[in-house]
């Protein structure tokens, strides 16, 4: 078994040798000094945010973040931090300008009216973080951003379906708004230090804590997600090169099975676990297990969920750590989170779960 004294042993001395590669390659080293930027991020504090205003000042841009000064969040101190509200004050920001704003904290296309109106004439480029979530449903695979995003729910109890069509709407006004002064980037499951979500931090402390694992799936279950850096690292690049459009942000760089992110994740870890895959549907469902990011039953509307195109992306510059980095980082950041967190953690597989399938399953196939 993998205890937190072993791996935060380990992560140092595998932190000395990806150090290089990471300073070179994944923090604008390796780019042109751009020329300094003035931006204004809606939100700033939640889980992009922060990833996204430290990178946007080590690359020497000048941040604003507009927040509602609820949360805090671990910020450079020469960040401009304006208060109010998106959907009833935006007082603070009116008479100001900026070369670009990035808006990562919406889902409600009334807030991005607002916004919108008000920033129209006062900013360069309206950057809006969306998601792969206006294709849904996902009724093919390959599906790039010349897909039909979606601006009316079919099913409106569907909260998938209707987060989707929500972002959809948003990104629609940004675009009518800004034209070619409108950006939006549509990231798939986003992971990384920081997370707000428990689920990607599921399958590092899983793994860590070894023993015989419940693997669900099949060999060709496609998995997709983005580490946040990537992410934050991409929106500031298209900001620097004035890019505008459309982008589906979609990690890792080259395809990748869910057992193949298993086994990697495991090495990275070192981990002592041992897998027993679980490829049948119908049992999985019957023990409420559909979904443990980046796994996911995939079918029906959720069938081409983990197999959307970057193409796009990649050619404007989008880069990738290496998954073992990933994984590392984000075990190491989970063992930071208040004890209350991990004490109870809202995972989609809990041990009472895996212990019960597991045994039936056993039972079933001897």
């Amino acid at each position: 078994m993998t205890n937190r004294r072993d791996f935060l042993k380990r992560g140092a001395l595998v932190g000395g040798a990806l150090m290089l590669h990471r300073d070179s390659f994944l923090t604008g080293v390796g780019r042109d000094r751009p020329r300094a930027l003035d931006l204004l991020v809606l939100g700033g504090t939640g889980f992009i945010g922060p990833h996204l205003v430290r990178h946007a000042v080590s690359r020497g841009h000048r941040v604003t973040i507009f927040t509602r000064g609820r949360h805090d969040a671990d910020l450079p101190a020469n960040v401009i931090r304006l208060q109010g509200d998106r959907g009833s004050d935006l007082t603070s920001l009116a008479g100001k300008s900026w070369d670009a704003v990035v808006d990562d904290s919406a889902t409600n296309p009334d807030w991005v009216r607002r916004s919108s109106a008000l920033l129209k004439e006062s900013v360069g480029r309206y950057l809006f973080t969306s998601s792969t979530g206006v294709y849904y449903p996902y009724r093919s695979r390959g599906i790039d951003e010349s897909g039909q995003a979606s601006l009316e729910a079919a099913d409106p109890k569907d909260g998938s379906a209707t987060y989707g069509v929500a972002k959809a709407q948003c990104e629609r006004v940004v675009m009518n708004t800004f034209v070619d002064r409108g950006v939006v980037v549509r990231p798939t499951y986003i992971v990384g230090p920081g997370d707000t979500t428990d689920r990607f931090p599921y399958w590092p402390q899983r793994l860590a804590r070894g023993g015989e694992v419940l693997a669900p799936g099949r060999p060709d279950d496609p998995a997709q997600f983005i580490d946040v850096r990537d992410l934050t690292e991409f929106m500031v690049t298209l900001l620097e090169d004035s890019k505008d459009g459309v982008f589906n942000v979609v990690g890792p760089k080259d395809p990748i099975t869910f057992p193949e992110f298993l086994e990697q994740a495991r090495a990275a870890l070192d981990a002592k676990a041992q897998f027993t895959w679980v490829d049948d549907d119908a049992f999985l469902e019957r023990y409420k297990i559909d979904e443990a990011i980046p796994w996911a039953l995939l079918k029906g509307n959720d069938f081409g969920m983990m197999s959307i195109r970057n193409d796009k992306a990649r050619a404007a510059g989008l880069a990738f750590r290496p998954l073992a980095t990933t994984v590392r980082d984000t075990l190491a950041w989970w063992w930071t989170v208040p004890a209350s967190r991990r004490a109870a953690p809202k995972f989609t597989i809990t041990a009472e779960q895996e212990t019960a399938a597991l045994a039936a399953w056993h039972a079933r196939t001897g």
